[in-house]
């Protein structure tokens, strides 16, 4: 299998990106909804903690993950119309701005609320503005409302995969699975979409 993209498949490196920040990601959305509905505790304090610290990764690895989609090449989709191919493009964008909101907003509501982020009690994130009740208010608000955005997109996105997987019958999900190695029918294809 190659670490690059080819126009068949995704290579091993876009492949661990994508499977290693859906790991996190839902990680981190369960891990927000049990906190948010726990009293506050020693626990509670733990997971906001561990939140905060695998936010800050995903921050990191999607600052790398878009450093590689635009070096790398991506793979060919098959001529699915032009509607489609709009929705492609515009639900992999919102993701990708999400990936990038979500733990900027979780930054920027601890920093608010005058908490510096340990990770792993290595070195501390500095905060990114002064404390500001309700400036992290809005924060917290905002947070919210792009979780449930990036649910409702994530929901999008395994449906369009499951989709192509059991009614066309294509090889959209297979490329992106880690032992994929056959052949993709690019013909009559134009559109160029990355994960």
């Amino acid at each position: 299998m190659c670490l690059r993209n080819t126009l068949q498949t995704y290579g091993i490196i876009a492949k661990t990106f994508h499977w290693l920040m859906a790991l996190l990601i839902i990680t981190l959305l369960a891990v927000g909804f049990i906190m948010a509905d726990m009293e506050n505790s020693p626990d509670r304090f733990k997971l906001i903690g561990l939140h905060k610290e695998i936010g800050i990764i995903v921050l990191g690895l999607v600052v790398l993950r878009l450093g590689w989609k635009i070096l790398d090449v991506s793979p060919l989709l098959p001529d699915i119309g032009r509607l489609a191919q709009f929705g492609a493009k515009a639900v992999h964008s919102m993701l990708y701005a999400l990936m990038f909101a979500m733990p900027l907003t979780g930054w920027l509501m601890s920093s608010a609320a005058g908490f510096p982020i340990s990770m792993f009690g290595w070195f501390v994130m500095p905060n990114l503005i002064d404390p500001d009740k309700e400036f992290g208010k809005y924060m917290r608000e905002l947070h919210g409302v792009f979780a449930w955005t990036l649910i409702g997109l994530i929901v999008l996105h395994l449906g369009a995969a499951l989709i192509h997987h059991f009614y066309y019958r294509d090889n959209i999900l297979r490329r992106m699975l880690p032992n994929f190695r056959g052949k993709y029918n690019v013909e009559n294809s134009d559109t160029n979409i990355s994960n």
